[in-house]
């Protein structure tokens, strides 16, 4: 993409040909032909609107569960977090941008007084993502707690709709016909300082159990049923094994990290591959990746 010129009358930030590493917890991957972080969600539909029919179009957040391959992403890429995105209480509902990080949706729901959005603190992502992924850990699930969701559709209008509308499973939820750009949650009444505690239980079970301190991009695979994905590497033997830069986490064995900051996603990726191979052919176990794999092979 040569031409930018097109698109006007936009607030936020458009840039050509910008690297997208900075914007992935994996701190790796090409530039995207054209990057667009708007400032609010009226500058997101009417950039949407811009867009010719035939271009493709990439949203990101926190960039988490997320790998960016080397040759980068063509046509268009969003980037949605917005640390000042709406959060608020809405008809009884907390309603959250889907800018917002999900751990803020935790701390406000118990602030409510509200149980069960405590897993939310253990999402590493923003609130549209978590909707996109159906995301979840420590026994929630985003959906299960979904009123309604706004989403912007690619004639850049928005629509409201009901949960019935989805295909929603074990991280995965269809069709993906549109960006989530907020969602209305309806979590019960409880006990909000247990709720609170809870959340401290959970942070500090992250910290202790999980590679924060380096790039990584979250859980790598899903857990399959009846068992961990993390257990069946370790398994294997697999704790400590690099490709190129890339390196199955010592602390958790889901997690691959990059403790340099150097390595290509072409290493990430044939890291990935050589794992799931590996539990595949030891324990007949094919592990499904949990991880968004976009962009153009190198």
């Amino acid at each position: 993409m040569n031409e930018i010129a097109p698109f006007t009358g936009l607030r936020g930030v458009l840039e050509r040909n910008a690297p997208l590493a900075r914007y992935t917890s994996w701190r790796a991957g090409g530039p995207a032909d054209l990057l667009y972080r708007p400032a609010g969600r009226d500058d997101l539909a009417a950039f949407v609107r811009q867009l010719p029919a035939g271009l493709p179009l990439t949203v990101l957040g926190l960039g988490s569960n997320t790998l960016v391959r080397d040759r980068g992403v063509r046509g268009a890429v969003v980037v949605l977090h917005d640390p000042g995105a709406a959060l608020t209480v809405a008809d009884g509902l907390v309603y959250a941008e889907a800018g917002a990080a999900s751990p803020k949706v935790a701390r406000l729901a118990a602030r409510l007084g509200c149980e069960g959005a405590e897993f939310l603190a253990g999402v590493p992502g923003t609130i549209g993502g978590a909707l996109a992924m159906n995301a979840g850990c420590y026994g929630g699930e985003t959906w299960r707690y979904v009123a309604r969701v706004e989403v912007l559709t690619r004639r850049g209008e928005f629509e409201v709709r009901t949960p019935d509308r989805y295909d929603i499973g074990y991280r995965h939820v269809a069709p993906m016909d549109g960006i989530f750009t907020a969602g209305w949650f309806r979590f019960p009444q409880g006990d909000g300082s247990a709720a609170r505690a809870r959340i401290k239980e959970l942070l500090a079970r992250r910290i202790a159990t999980q590679p924060l301190s380096l790039p990584n991009a979250g859980s790598v695979f899903r857990n399959p049923p009846g068992d961990h994905a993390a257990r069946l590497v370790e398994f294997c033997g697999l704790k400590g094994l690099a490709i190129g830069e890339a390196r199955v986490s010592e602390m958790h064995a889901n997690f691959i990290v990059n403790p340099a900051g150097k390595a290509r996603a072409a290493d990430i990726e044939a890291l990935i591959a050589h794992v799931r191979d590996t539990v595949k052919t030891k324990t007949g176990v094919d592990l499904t990746p949990e991880v968004r794999v976009v962009g153009e092979f190198q």
